[in-house]
């Protein structure tokens, strides 16, 4: 038999782990169940079958008692896809460019697909089957979670919101700000004012790369909202379910301005003269 070095066994009686063996297309039928009678019940969860070519007595041997070894990797919100690709390229020892390649070829966007959180990942899994099992998992999710707040979801309309929460992710001091911070870009959206943002500069590699004057002259991408107008197509990161729930959700103010203090949260204020005073106490 030739099938994937690890795959996934769902728990269930013999007859209904055959029926979804079959449903992946593996070549089982009937009569393996009933031999899997005299040698045993397949595990459930991962299972490592060390090679990709078995006799079918030894992959129902197998079924019965190999387990694939699990690695903990968290993705933790605000952090992009590329960061996470290289974590997940060097702790499981994966082709970082396969890993590339295989996102975008199942990913609908760039980035914010992925829902920050820690995962189990088994030891031997495929390049394409880790990108599969991590995007199954994040839309799962995110269907739940937007049928929860709208009753259905609409793709297009649900990564808007992401965007915008990519961007509440990336400025916000921490849980609490973040319907302060989603109120700030409506506001400015609102009277057409540009974001002027630095976490908008923290995409892709720039993930954690302080944001200078001369970044922000020279950077030409759409992420740039000192330059550009409007919220970037794209998400700039992976975002907790709370950003998201933020830029559903706004708060009601008249901020537009917000800056950092010294005790590490952020000074709010309408009026832009107040914002340049919260600038020098800030950076005194």
């Amino acid at each position: 038999m030739i099938t994937p070095k690890v795959l996934y066994i769902p728990k269930g009686s013999i007859n209904q782990i055959i029926t979804y063996l079959q449903r992946e297309n593996y070549d089982v039928c009937k009569l393996d169940a009933l031999l899997l009678r005299f040698i045993g019940s397949p595990q459930s969860g991962w299972i490592n079958l060390e090679s990709t070519h078995n006799t079918r007595f030894d992959f129902l041997y197998k079924l019965t008692r190999a387990k694939a070894p699990l690695v903990t990797i968290t993705l933790i919100p605000g952090e992009t896809t590329y960061i996470f690709l290289n974590q997940l390229a060097d702790k499981l020892h994966l082709d970082r460019q396969k890993l590339q390649e295989m996102f975008d070829a199942q990913a609908p966007l760039s980035e914010g697909v992925f829902v920050p959180d820690t995962y189990k990942i088994p030891k031997g899994i495929t390049e394409k089957e880790l990108i599969r099992l991590l995007l199954q998992s994040s839309h799962k999710r995110m269907l739940a979670l937007s049928e929860k707040f709208f009753g259905t979801y609409n793709e297009k309309k649900w990564f808007r919101y992401v965007a915008i929460a990519s961007i509440i992710q990336k400025e916000s001091a921490n849980n609490e700000e973040m319907p302060i911070v989603s109120s700030v870009i409506y506001n400015r959206l609102k009277k057409g004012m540009r974001l002027q943002m630095d976490g908008t500069l923290n995409y892709g590699k720039y993930s954690h790369v302080k944001v200078t004057a001369r970044r922000i002259k020279e950077d030409k991408s759409q992420f740039n909202t000192y330059i550009y107008k409007g919220v970037p197509s794209v998400p700039i990161c992976n975002v907790s379910f709370e950003a998201i729930r933020a830029a559903i959700f706004p708060a009601k103010s008249n901020y537009l301005y917000f800056m950092k203090n010294k005790k590490g949260v952020h000074d709010f204020t309408c009026n832009y003269s107040t914002h340049l005073y919260n600038i020098r106490r800030a950076t005194k």
